[in-house]
């Protein structure tokens, strides 16, 4: 595993109108897609298995693994459904890559369709990045008119639609069968599986969802082979991803590194923490992921390493957090978000959220005793998977993990009767809560 940055996906942003059909083939674009049609889909579908690549999106499950549930004996269409509704916080790859270079995502969409024979196909953007959604509708206009979209593409008679869908607005979209529902029309809400939607998703068809980065992952794999993918990263956690570092670092941005690389090496990279400050605490992939120290930072970033550590690797989104942020503070406000983005669709979400929130709101104040923790933490308990979907697990894990490496700030507040917290002696909870 290489300690460097691997533009792949990134190579292009710097350039000059990269998000043009022009600038685009210039570098190579839509070549890919010509050798994909010149394969049986089932072989591209084997050279993504090959490749071990693995969804980008946060669960980590393998990508071609995925497409070949597909029953190619049903005879209802299929359908190939981007999930471009970012809106985990903290989270912020794909929409600058849409912004950036939309035709490679549009190139992953044709030749992951091709490999599942679906001959239609959905983006689902997230409805407030309206600038998103129209780079997308004129990169989709500029792939018709040059013939990569639409009837009969390259002379290889396969058909496909591509549709861009904006949202309404709604964290939970971003569960895959909430997305499906709101495509269809309905309220986005988790549907209970099975059936899962490579057997009867989209429409009630066999349906493929993938995250963005997956799919424009998908090109550069087919046009390098799956060994070339295969060789960066590490044995079980191939290829690279964007790293999102967000917070008190020097240059936050958008890294794109072999997966394995290390918070430490990314945070030298992006200049190290701001002047004056350390590293306190810090989400490997966004506030829904329980939350690791300065202790962890020598992690490596794969799906295994982040997992033994106590975390997810999920989306990359690296919020790092300095000696002067509140833990207390900072957890609250992600849990008021999780309480309004519930749909409500089932109990343990719909009112333990609420509940977490009053507990966590009183504490944050100063106002009860050390036993509302463990209430705190029984309250969670109650809700860790027992929901319909992974929002409420989203919700708790940065609560449990807080009381885990920083009970004594969580004291500190009741002792002092509110938030004691004095950022030119903020290295006081930092290193305090790291042994609690």
């Amino acid at each position: 595993m290489t300690d460097t940055l691997t533009p792949v996906l990134t190579d292009n942003w710097g350039e000059d109108r990269s998000w043009t059909l022009e600038a685009y083939e210039a570098r190579g674009g839509y070549r890919a897609l010509d050798k994909a049609l010149g394969m049986d889909p089932a072989a591209v579908i084997e050279e993504v298995k090959e490749s071990g690549l693995r969804g980008r999106g946060g669960a980590g499950f393998p990508t071609g693994m995925k497409w070949g549930f597909i029953p190619q004996d049903n005879p209802r269409p299929k359908y190939l459904v981007v999930n471009a509704d970012e809106s985990e916080p903290g989270t912020c790859k794909d929409v600058p890559l849409m912004m950036a270079s939309p035709h490679t995502l549009l190139e992953g969409v044709i030749i992951s369709s091709y490999a599942i024979r679906a001959n239609r196909a959905f983006i689902y953007v997230r409805g407030e990045v309206l600038h998103v959604v129209r780079r997308l509708q004129r990169a989709v206009q500029e792939a018709y008119l040059a013939g990569h979209l639409g009837k009969d593409i390259h002379g290889s008679g396969f058909d496909l639609e591509v549709v861009v869908h904006a949202g309404a607005g709604a964290y939970i979209c971003g569960e895959e069968t909430a997305l499906l529902d709101s495509l269809e029309g309905r309220r986005g809400q988790p549907r209970l599986r099975p059936p899962f939607p490579a057997v009867a998703g989209l429409y009630a068809s066999p349906t493929v969802i993938n995250n963005v980065e997956s799919i424009a992952s998908v090109p550069s794999i087919i046009a390098n082979g799956h060994g070339w993918f295969a060789s960066m990263g590490t044995e079980k956690s191939k290829g690279f991803g964007i790293f999102s570092l967000s917070g008190h670092v020097t240059r936050p941005g958008q890294y794109e590194a072999p997966l394995g690389i290390t918070l430490r090496q990314l945070i030298d990279l992006a200049g190290g923490m701001r002047e004056g400050h350390e590293l306190k605490f810090w989400t490997p992939g966004g506030s829904s992921t329980p939350m690791l120290t300065a202790e962890h930072l020598d992690v490596p970033l794969d799906f295994e390493g982040v997992g033994a550590a106590g975390s997810m690797l999920g989306t990359r989104a690296l919020q790092l957090f300095d000696d002067t942020t509140c833990v207390v503070r900072a957890v609250l406000r992600w849990t008021e978000f999780y309480k309004h983005e519930s749909c409500g669709k089932c109990t343990p979400c719909r009112e333990g959220t609420w509940w977490l929130v009053q507990t966590l709101a009183a504490l944050e104040k100063g106002q009860g005793s050390e036993s509302d923790l463990e209430l705190l933490l029984d309250q969670c308990d109650n809700i860790l998977g027992r929901s319909f979907c992974a929002l409420a697990d989203g919700a708790v894990s940065p609560i449990t993990s807080s009381i885990k490496f920083f009970r004594d700030e969580y004291i500190a507040h009741l002792t002092h009767g509110g938030c004691p917290f004095d950022p030119a002696a903020s290295t006081v909870f930092a290193t305090a809560g790291a042994t609690a």
